[in-house]
């Protein structure tokens, strides 16, 4: 890890690897065995940490070690100890919940998956198999691995993490690849992210598809329709349906993401609106479809989905504080809430500079970061001047 301007860059990433295991029948039952057992260990330490008060990694360990040990022997003592590592993260992140005036509960999980590390598993990519450990002792399984990751194996592992899911067993494993050599370079694109208009750049780019908010639509009004209807065909139908939104969403934000990243130039900083706690914001007191849009826009996961494109393309991710980009004018300066005249149109009241309003928020956002980081922007104006925009033609809008 080297450091450089005050940035620190990584010499490796980390991907994450989901292969496909295919156990006998012995083996997914000792499999079965283990995540019940490392679930009910992960409630356990939660419990004694909740009612304790205790955040602390180590003296969580002390606490609840040797009980837990007693209490589930079949599981060997590494699994045990990462069970409450993701207890301890539970817990503290239970407690910052409520510190920061939240309702929260004590954690609980009905299927926790086993956390594995090098010590309780080997990965042998050339005979693709896994060894690693279960209550039944340890155990070789064959895996296969999906064709878009290809590339990724065979480097070094690190942890990974057992799950069930729909009678699969899946292992997604954690690989360190080595970061691209790539110089930083001055090129700043900011991002605005939007429902009508998936996300425009400071560069002139309209990226994405707005007639995914209309497919996303008709999906939720047919669940809708199937669930006031209530037969058991319809029952039969949302079953069906289950999981085929999120899978859409994610595939969505998977393209938008890797459009935005390749919008810029390896090496440049791409800036993002801090969307955190968006929903508190929103003044929308009514059960509205823009609501309802605001409400399950997955905004944190196009964020991380650029964070861990643009970690292979050599950019830095920045995130700016979103207030007035939408209101300010990118040419003057001026801000008032009545320069947006419609969605889409921009016009100042001073100057009367007319752009695209999302074009007009992205070069905004780009200009923030020009300020926060204390550079002048393009022209030699001072670093609290907005950048100096040329108007798009219409046809460019």
């Amino acid at each position: 890890m080297t450091k450089c301007c005050d940035i620190w860059y990584n010499t490796h990433v980390q991907r994450t690897i989901r292969v496909k295991l295919t156990p006998s029948t012995a083996q997914a039952g000792l499999l079965a065995e283990t995540s019940r057992l490392f679930t009910a260990a992960f409630n356990a330490v939660c419990r004694v940490g909740w009612e304790q008060q205790i955040t602390n990694g180590v003296d969580l360990h002390h606490a609840t070690y040797y009980p837990t040990q007693a209490d589930y022997p079949a599981l060997v003592s590494d699994l045990l100890v990462q069970a409450r590592v993701k207890a301890t993260e539970a817990v503290k992140s239970a407690f910052a919940l409520q510190k920061a005036g939240r309702k929260v509960g004590m954690p609980q999980s009905d299927a926790c998956p086993p956390r594995y590390n090098l010590h309780t598993y080997r990965v042998d990519w050339e005979s693709q198999t896994v060894r690693m450990s279960t209550t039944g002792g340890r155990q070789t399984i064959r895996f296969a691995v999906p064709d878009y990751c290809t590339h990724y194996a065979g480097y070094p592992v690190d942890t990974a993490d057992l799950i069930h899911r729909n009678g699969v067993w899946w292992l997604h494993v954690v690989v360190s690849v080595p970061a691209p050599a790539v110089e930083p370079t001055d090129e700043i694109v900011g991002v605005d992210l939007g429902i009508a208009q998936p996300a425009v750049t400071s560069t002139n780019r309209f990226l994405g598809k707005p007639a995914w908010k209309a497919i996303e639509g008709r999906r939720f009004y047919l669940k809708r329709q199937l669930q006031r209807k209530g037969t058991k065909s319809a029952k039969r139908h949302l079953r069906k349906m289950r999981g085929t939104q999120a899978r859409f969403r994610r595939d969505c934000d998977h393209v938008l993401s890797k459009q935005i990243v390749q919008s810029a130039s390896p090496g440049a900083t791409i800036v993002l609106e801090n969307l955190k706690d968006i929903r508190k914001r929103s003044k929308i007191r009514k059960q509205t479809k823009t609501s309802r849009r605001v409400h399950s826009w997955s905004f944190a996961q196009i964020k991380s989905f650029v964070q861990y494109k643009a970690e292979e393309r050599g950019c830095t991710v920045a995130g700016v504080d979103p207030r007035h980009t939408s209101q300010a004018c990118s040419c003057c300066g001026h801000t008032a809430r009545n320069n947006r005249r419609s969605r889409g149109r921009f016009v100042c009241r001073v100057c009367g500079f007319e752009l695209h309003a999302d074009l007009n928020a992205a070069r905004n956002i780009a200009a923030k970061y020009h300020a926060s980081e204390g550079r002048s922007p393009a022209g030699g104006l001072p670093v609290n001047q907005p950048i100096v925009s040329v108007p798009v033609p219409r046809h460019q809008e």
